[in-house]
């Protein structure tokens, strides 16, 4: 390619990582004119994209790098089952996450990413609609996430979250409720629904779906995925860029860009990225309802998420750090069983399917990692912890502005990878 060619921006683009992240970053570079392949070592949505409870919820992207965490981090040790969970272990890399992590869990630290994460909570809803009105065939469901406690005591550690979080510049609307209210608003809860908290305009997809669904649209647009491509190597050329695979098969493009979430690890590090990223494990299944639920269900005190799926519902939990590959641990499957189960009536907990565990990617501050490395040509997109589908489209859209016209937007200012 011309150096003239160069100026006028990338022709082509390579995109590592076929998730919610990816593909958005790969959509929106088709907008722009770019031609696009995108490489994944698995299938489209294989990772956190397909079995995560699904919500759209700008309200909830409260940062986890709270204070509190700290006071929780002994049962997380010692309890297998505890909501957080670190397994002992001798990896000194997670350790050395986990002390970085530890040292942004402050007032100051937590502030810092409620006001870098504003712009994409912002716009993140407007940039689901895009793609939908751009041919993307699966549609989002706008409805409120009730939260559920078992008393009105129990609410006020969300109401003082919320408050910090809107004090902060965030929105996130909210109704508080009596029990016989959030009752009467979602009849399958039971008598230890003893109060609730509405929060409106959000929404919910079946993620698995919505990530088809935009790997079809990226192919209908002229863009290549091709899976089972695991990438060893990124390598910067003078105008294009080369990406190796572990079956040493390469391919190039004008620009890569490495969206493979918890797995960006040793690559991003090659790359100039300083800011460590770990899998933050999150649990999900789907069990049969004697009817299912009109609209998301958030249970604040256990960290569960239930959503309506396929015409019964999903239940969500749990925060593991362990390795993305390592296998499901059944116990936390059954401590979500147990802590949920006493909220509901009509829902068969032993005839639960789809048990699933997908690697949520967490940076050690809280904050994505999005942009331009230190290799001319290579560009990363993650780190968003339990918000990369909310998140994702926008960070797509955001980025691929970034990529062709050579100019960092505003809203990516906060997650600069070389920061």
């Amino acid at each position: 390619m011309s150096e003239a060619g160069q100026d006028a921006g990338p022709r082509t683009a390579v995109v590592v990582g076929a998730g919610i992240v990816g593909l958005s970053t790969a959509w929106f570079l088709q907008e722009h004119g770019v031609r696009v392949t995108v490489l994944d070592r698995d299938a489209v949505a294989a990772g956190a994209s397909w079995g995560n409870a699904g919500w759209l919820s700008p309200a909830l992207a409260i940062p986890l790098n709270e204070p509190s965490v700290l006071r929780t981090a002994p049962a997380a040790l010692v309890r297998p089952d505890a909501p957080l969970h670190v397994p002992l272990t001798a990896d000194r890399a997670l350790w050395s996450f986990l002390l970085r992590f530890a040292a942004h869990c402050t007032w100051p630290a937590w502030r810092r990413v409620v006001r870098g994460n504003l712009a994409l909570n912002r716009e993140c809803l407007d940039t689901f609609d895009t793609l939908t009105r751009g041919g993307v065939a699966a549609g989002t469901v706008e409805a409120p996430i009730t939260a559920v406690f078992g008393s009105a005591g129990q609410a006020g550690h969300l109401l003082a979250e919320l408050r910090r979080f809107t004090a902060a510049g965030a929105e996130a609307a909210h109704t508080v409720l009596t029990g016989a209210e959030v009752r009467d608003r979602l009849p399958q809860l039971s008598a230890a629904a003893g109060a609730g908290m509405e929060l409106a305009g959000q929404r919910y997809v079946d993620p698995g779906r919505f990530v088809q669904a935009l790997a079809d649209s990226v192919r209908r647009r002229g863009g290549t995925i091709r899976t089972g491509f695991d990438v060893r190597s990124i390598r910067p050329q003078r105008y294009a860029v080369t990406v190796v695979s572990r079956e040493n098969v390469s391919f190039s493009a004008n620009v890569a860009v490495l969206a493979t979430g918890a797995w960006m690890g040793s690559l991003a590090r090659g790359l100039g990225v300083r800011v460590p990223v770990r899998a933050g494990r999150g649990y999900s299944f789907t069990v049969p309802v004697a009817e299912p639920p009109r609209q998301p269900v958030y249970l604040p005190g256990i960290r569960v998420a239930c959503t309506p799926y396929q015409d019964g519902m999903r239940v969500a939990g749990t925060m593991e750090f362990r390795g993305p590959d390592d296998p499901a641990d059944e116990r936390r499957v059954r401590a979500i069983v147990r802590s949920a189960a006493p909220y509901f009536d009509g829902v068969d907990w032993a005839a639960r399917t789809d048990v699933w565990v997908g690697p949520r990617p967490v940076s050690s501050d809280g904050l994505p990692i999005i942009g331009a490395t230190a290799e001319p040509g290579v560009f990363v997109a993650g780190g968003h912890g339990m918000w990369g589908l909310t998140q994702g489209p926008v960070t797509g859209k955001l980025l691929a502005e970034h990529i062709v016209t050579g100019k960092q937007p505003d809203a990516l200012r906060p997650f600069d990878p070389l920061r």
